[in-house]
């Protein structure tokens, strides 16, 4: 978003002053709203705050969990989570400034005027909310300010989860109706508004449909609500899927500069002009910032060209870098270096580089040219919503019903492989023979849509990695164990030299003993820069294979409480498990 002057800041940290970071103050006395909120200028400059609600680039493109692989493995994935003494995501001062806000905007202005700017209230009220639902499960619902001496209202239990979703949805269709209609990424409108509730509703829905242990009803009224927003965005907003060529399409999508409002509904934006950077290049390119790598079982879970399953390869887990990536979907190539891979702006070929990826399987999504490689450089806009997504909470939500079509796969799965000149998804060929490698994976799925519904999946993990999305899909779908399995990259068969593009010259040689020489070489010492799962006897590269990885089925659904909420406010609950 536009950078808001410092003195604009100012007000805005005064009308949102809170005590211990919850809801029990008033702003201050001489900021009073009829002072404040006389013009839509005003209304305007105030509601530009909630935009820092929305992810960093950070928290866009670094994402680990069982997609990419990093050096440091994090408490999410070791399972090592602890009851935090305070913070945790137990945060409220986002929605101490929304319900501030929707209580006084239309004090002098007429509530007309104003409802374009309580729309994006309200919208990032949903917003807030959302995020506390998936994190915590039930939360108290507030829909108001409180005051300093309310102490019945500051003690209130948690609200049930089904009264929290319930007005979630109301704050959303408040927001599609009256949200401006115009295109815009830096701004919330319409179309933002029914993107998110396409979001919000496919979680609520597919996590009440299989987690069977938390009671929860309505799993179908909210897939519904999921097809029904996403196919109103479908029909009648401004959006389609970027097309360039199949080769460059996904890749230049992320890499352009300014977000292609084609496909992007928002973005966070970025830009040299304006001196507001990211870091996604160097992320990407350095030994000390991570090393992500692409998991294999994700690598493995692209198709074929000709929309075949590598999986159904004899050996496929054998397969050596080289031959692994030919023909398969163009995404692959676009989302990792593969042989043949140069960087934007230049011609030279570069291979995969082991001291900047755990598994040698490099990310290249994001990634601009040379210029912007220093640390914190990148300027290129960070999507928080896209019409890609939208169509595949489309096809999801439609297959969790039971409902979908062949029309329904061609209008919304069809468009993304489209793309990249990649096979349909026929539903009749995936239902008659469901793929074994993703059944494996995703235990939960069952029924006649199994296949159908394993398709899907696939589709959305290729199309979203990186976009921070894969953690509550994994919690939605209640298939948390697939953090804790091994995760491995690219297979050599044993020491020796490696040519991993077949130009004719070594790029990585993997050895025992006294280092090797040679120039232009990656040299890997087997059992401390690489680990192989069967040592010298060859395997996938193993990445932190010591740190052990768990995933309570109990517990780890949901987010520890802190302790000091507790001891705050004796009417809260911890959740099942954490105490």
């Amino acid at each position: 978003m536009k950078n808001i002057k410092i003195s604009i800041i100012a007000v805005c940290i005064l009308l949102t002053a809170c005590k211990k970071d919850f809801l029990d103050r008033q702003p201050l006395a001489q900021i009073s709203p009829d002072a404040f909120f006389r013009t839509e200028s005003d209304l305007k400059l105030y509601t530009n705050s909630f935009y820092t609600a929305i992810p960093s680039a950070e928290g866009i493109y670094n994402e680990a969990v069982d997609n990419v692989v990093k050096s440091d493995l994090g408490e999410l994935i070791t399972g090592n989570r602890t009851v935090p003494v305070s913070g945790g995501g137990w945060t409220w001062t986002e929605l101490r400034k929304i319900n501030y806000f929707l209580e006084n905007y239309d004090n002098i202005m007429p509530a007309e005027a104003g409802k374009k700017y309580a729309a994006i209230a309200r919208f990032f009220r949903a917003y807030f909310y959302f995020d506390k639902v998936s994190r915590f499960g039930d939360v108290p619902w507030y829909s108001k300010t409180i005051a300093f001496e309310d102490e019945e209202t500051l003690k209130k239990a948690r609200t049930p989860r089904t009264q929290v979703m319930d007005s979630v949805l109301a704050d959303l269709d408040f927001a599609i109706a009256n949200a401006d209609e115009g295109k815009n990424v830096e701004r919330v409108t319409k179309w933002t508004a029914l993107a998110l509730k396409s979001r919000i509703c496919l979680f609520e829905g597919t996590f009440r449909k299989y987690h069977t242990e938390f009671k929860l009803p309505d799993a179908e009224r909210f897939l519904r609500e999921s097809v029904s927003a996403s196919d109103k965005l479908m029909s009648t907003g401004p959006y389609s899927i970027y097309k360039s060529t199949p080769e460059k399409s996904y890749l230049d999508l992320f890499a352009s500069k300014a977000a292609i409002d084609q496909e992007i509904i928002l973005t966070r934006r970025f830009s040299t002009a304006l001196q507001v950077w990211h870091n996604l290049n160097y992320y990407t390119i350095t030994a000390s910032y991570g090393r992500p790598g692409l998991n294999k079982s994700l690598v493995n879970t692209y198709l074929m060209k000709d929309g075949s399953r590598f999986t159904d390869k004899p050996d496929f887990n054998k397969i050596q870098f080289f031959e692994e990536v030919q023909n398969r979907d163009p995404r692959l190539s676009q989302t990792i270096r593969t042989p043949g891979y140069t960087r934007i702006g230049n011609t030279k070929i570069l291979v995969p580089e082991f001291t900047a990826s755990t598994t040698g399987y490099q990310v290249i999504k994001y990634v601009t040219s040379e210029a912007n490689d220093s640390f914190n450089k990148s300027d290129n806009d960070m999507p928080i919503f896209r019409m890609a997504e939208v169509l595949l909470n489309y096809a999801e939500a439609k297959a969790e019903l039971g409902e979908a079509a062949q029309p329904d796969i061609d209008r919304s799965i069809k468009l993304l492989r489209d793309r990249v000149a990649m096979p349909n998804l026929n539903i009749v060929t995936a239902n008659a023979n469901p793929d074994a490698y993703l059944a494996s994976q995703y235990q939960n799925v069952n029924g006649g849509n199994k296949g159908l519904i394993l398709e899907i999946r696939r589709e959305r993990r290729i199309e979203l990695v990186m976009e921070s999305l894969r953690w509550n899909d994994l919690m939605r779908w209640k298939e948390g164990h697939l953090n804790a399995q091994p995760y491995v990259g690219m297979y050599f068969p044993g020491l020796g030299k490696y040519d991993l593009d077949k130009n004719g010259t070594t790029d990585v040689e993997i050895y025992t003993g006294t280092k090797p020489t040679g120039s232009g070489i990656q040299f890997l010492k087997l059992g401390s820069e690489i680990i192989l799962e069967n040592n010298t006897n060859g395997g996938n590269v193993l990445v932190n294979p010591s740190t052990p990885k768990t995933f309570r089925e109990d517990r780890d659904y949901l987010f520890p409480i802190p302790i000091q909420e507790l001891q705050l406010n004796e009417n809260l609950t911890q959740n099942p498990n954490w105490e």
